[in-house]
Formats: structure tokens, C-alpha cells, sequence
């Protein structure tokens, strides 16, 4: 089986290589800080499943500057953009791989496809992942991990799809980009607003205020991309908010812990697609810019 490596250590990643290590796959772990790499290493990760019930699995674990991949493995990019930037030159080195990207938004969809390996796959995860310390996450929510092809074959694919159960569920999507504005219209849906708001995500359809302003943000999106409506019910987002009821969103952790959010790579790149296409998006013009805001002058809850 091929050997695979998570690169970024946290929600995302964790999981992800919690499936793949169920499914008997050899995973390693690449993490940024060493003394992460060192409890993962010792302890394992331990996944606490949908209903509650806790899973151990040992994986191997390395620091980015430890990284050294043969050739076929399978490199997952499961950190989040900003930090995206300063890997492009270890992936650059990285030969005969299959990479796949993990962010979300839209901004590292043509980076990506600038690097010289054959096969380059984008992913969008629909589950509900939560982190609570360096070895154990929980996943919060039931959802498909959607994966496109970018460039190249389905050899990522077809090793997801041993890997897929009731829990870690792999639907294929024949778009990569398309798949990516997708997401980055969910969650700007759901980010911005539970980042503001400081709420979890089914707040957003408890709170009759919060609710009102995601009805107003779904109509506002819906008339700019009018050819995502049948992909994007409203009830569709209602059930999202329902099913992940209990989530952190990440724009809301990232605030949380002081973090720089994803707002540009989210919502800043779905504005700018609504200029291109000569769309007005006032209301979650107004969130980017308060998001901005909060950031810059270095708030935290």
C-alpha cells in the first residue's frame, strides 16, 4: 500500500489521518512543531467518533524539516492557506508524489497547479472536525470528503476509496474548481457570520437575528451566481447549520485562539469572482471588511 503523509497537524489532518490509518494505510504525520511530532509519536491520535465513542490509532509522525517522501506516496496538504505559502518550496522538491490540497477558498486552486507533479487533486471536506490538543480530535459532524482532479489520474481516489465507510464517506467531483467555489460559497454562509457573532454554527438558525442575516447573505449570494441555486437550496444551507450544530467554525476557532482567519481566501475570493462576473454583494462586503477590522487591530474573545 502506498504510504501517505498528512502535511499540517490540526483538524483536518488529524482526522483525516485517523481514516486512513483505520483503512491500514502507513501514514505519517508532518507536523510544524517538533514537540507535537514527539506526543503524536508517543500517544497516537485518538478520534472520538460522531456518537462518542473513542478510537486510538498509531501513526508515525515527523517535523516538515524532517520531511523526506519516496517516490509514489501520497502527500496530503492539510494546512490552511497562510501557511500553504511558505511549503510551495518543499513541495517543489517533492518527486513522484501525488499531491493532494486540502484548503479551503479558491486563491490556492492555480499555485497548486504550478508545481511540476503529474497528479494534483483537490479536496473539500464536508464533515465537522474539531481539535482539542495535539493528538485528539473529534469529529462533529457526518459529511462526504468530495475530491477533483486538477491534473493527472484517479491513484488518490482509488486509495480514498478503500478507506471510505459510513463515517469518511468519498464522493468524486468532476470540477476541481467548480468544487472549490462551492465550498467557499458554504462557508461563506457560515464563517463570517459565526466569527462576528462569535457563535456556534446553529446559532446561525436558532438566534432569530442571526438567522435573519443568513437568509439575507444566501439571497444576496444566490442572485450573484444565479446558476448555483439548484446546487444550493436554502434548505440545504439550513440543514448545514442544523447537522453541524455543535461546530467551532474554523474562522470562528482562529479568532478565538488570535489567529489570522481565512477571509480572504474565502470570502475575499468569492467577492472578487462576484466583480468579475459584474455582481454586488454589499452584505458580505460588510463582514470581510469587519472581519478585517477586528483582525487588524488584534481583538480576541
Amino acid at each position: 500500500m502506498e504510504r501517505i503523509y498528512v502535511i499540517g497537524a490540526g483538524a483536518v489532518g488529524l482526522l483525516m489521518a485517523s481514516f486512513l490509518s483505520e483503512a491500514h494505510y502507513p501514514v505519517t504525520i508532518v507536523t510544524r512543531r517538533e514537540e507535537q511530532a514527539i506526543e503524536i509519536c508517543k500517544d497516537g491520535i485518538t478520534r472520538f467518533n460522531v456518537n462518542g465513542q473513542p478510537q486510538k490509532f498509531d501513526v508515525a509522525a515527523i517535523t516538515e524539516q524532517q520531511l523526506q517522501v519516496e517516490g509514489g506516496a501520497i502527500v496530503i496538504v492539510a494546512t490552511k492557506y497562510n501557511a500553504l505559502q511558505t511549503l510551495f518550496p518543499t513541495l517543489k522538491k517533492l518527486e513522484n508524489v501525488s499531491l493532494l490540497f486540502m484548503q479551503n477558498g479558491l486563491l490556492h486552486y492555480e499555485q497548486a497547479l504550478t508545481l511540476k507533479q503529474t497528479n494534483i487533486m483537490f479536496g473539500s471536506a464536508q464533515f465537522g472536525a474539531e481539535k482539542i490538543n495535539e493528538t485528539t480530535v473529534y469529529q462533529r459532524g457526518l459529511g462526504v470528503l468530495k475530491l477533483a482532479i486538477g491534473r493527472g489520474n484517479e491513484a488518490i481516489i482509488k486509495a480514498f476509496e478503500a478507506a471510505s465507510n459510513e463515517r469518511f464517506f468519498i464522493e468524486q467531483q468532476p470540477d476541481a474548481e467548480q468544487m472549490l467555489l462551492e465550498k467557499a460559497l458554504l462557508n461563506c454562509f457560515v464563517n463570517p457570520l459565526t466569527a462576528l457573532l462569535q457563535v456556534r454554527n446553529g446559532q446561525l438558525i436558532q438566534n432569530t437575528h442571526a438567522y435573519h442575516l443568513l437568509q439575507q447573505l444566501y439571497q444576496e449570494l444566490m442572485q450573484a451566481f444565479p446558476e448555483m441555486q439548484q446546487k444550493f437550496p436554502f434548505q440545504a444551507v439550513y440543514q448545514l447549520c442544523e447537522r453541524t450544530a455543535e461546530n467551532i467554525s474554523s474562522m470562528l476557532a482562529d479568532r478565538q485562539a488570535g489567529r489570522k482567519t481565512e477571509i480572504d481566501t474565502i470570502v475575499g475570493a468569492v467577492i472578487q469572482r462576484a466583480k468579475k462576473i459584474g455582481a454586488d454583494v454589499p452584505t458580505l462586503s460588510v463582514l470581510y471588511y469587519l472581519l478585517l477590522a477586528i483582525e487588524e487591530s488584534g481583538e480576541k474573545m
